[in-house]
């Protein structure tokens, strides 16, 4: 094994900035497309979870609709649906930049799985707390929001957090589109330099960074939110 150069980094690219400068850029769109696209699948997948509980036989077959589709078509595909096909369809997407169409593929994708959790989440409730606010005089909708989830989101924090660092890792299949983030660094760089220990090692450093801050974030808010005789509570 040669000596390793961690001064490449400090090398010009040959476009006015170094290799260091590219790199950080580069975490700065990975981190940008995973937190749009948790933005998005939070809120699809939530209401997806919710359609999926409601007593109307339509609201829950389009919740299953959703949550089918895009649980069954791998991300890659999807990516490619969502920057090739549905362009060509809908013209309008066409001055669309392909960062938004990657949020939107990445988002969609999760917010298939965020469905199931949210669902199971408050299907884990007992049926009691939804007739008690029925019986308070509240709505449904009201009864869902003041009563089912909040209990049911403090349940589900932990696969959340599971979900919060898989679109960490899932937004490397952006580099398929040309998006210049991590992994799309790493492979141009170590090309230019022939230095794929130098490259690789620090962007898999990024990445797990990233992924460790979400999951201990994520454990103080589920430290915050727990309640006593709930899973987790004391």
């Amino acid at each position: 094994m040669g000596t390793w150069d961690w001064q490449l980094f400090l090398q010009d690219t040959g476009g006015g900035e170094t290799y260091l400068q590219w790199m950080m850029s580069a975490w700065g769109w990975t981190l940008s497309v995973a937190v749009l696209a948790l933005v998005l699948a939070l809120a699809i997948g939530s209401l997806m979870g919710i359609l999926r509980t409601a007593p109307s036989a339509l609201l829950v077959a389009i919740g299953n609709c959703w949550t089918e589709l895009f649980r069954n078509i791998p991300l890659l595909v999807q990516i490619f649906l969502w920057y090739h096909v549905l362009p060509s369809i809908f013209l309008v997407l066409r001055d669309v930049p392909s960062f938004v169409l990657v949020v939107f593929a990445l988002g969609c994708f999760t917010s298939a799985r965020i469905s199931e959790q949210v669902k199971a989440g408050i299907q884990s409730l007992p049926r009691g707390q939804r007739y008690a606010g029925l019986a308070m005089g509240l709505t449904l909708p009201q009864t869902y929001r003041y009563v089912l989830l909040p209990m049911a989101f403090r349940i589900v924090i932990p696969p959340l957090t599971s979900e919060s660092m898989n679109i960490i890792k899932n937004s490397s299949v952006a580099f398929a589109v040309s998006i210049a983030e991590l992994t799309m660094f790493a492979m141009q760089a170590s090309e230019e330099t022939s230095r794929f220990e130098e490259i690789f090692i620090p962007v898999t450093a990024l990445y797990f960074i990233s992924a460790f801050a979400i999951n201990r974030i994520a454990q103080v808010i589920e430290k915050r939110l727990r309640i006593p005789g709930q899973i987790g509570g004391k």
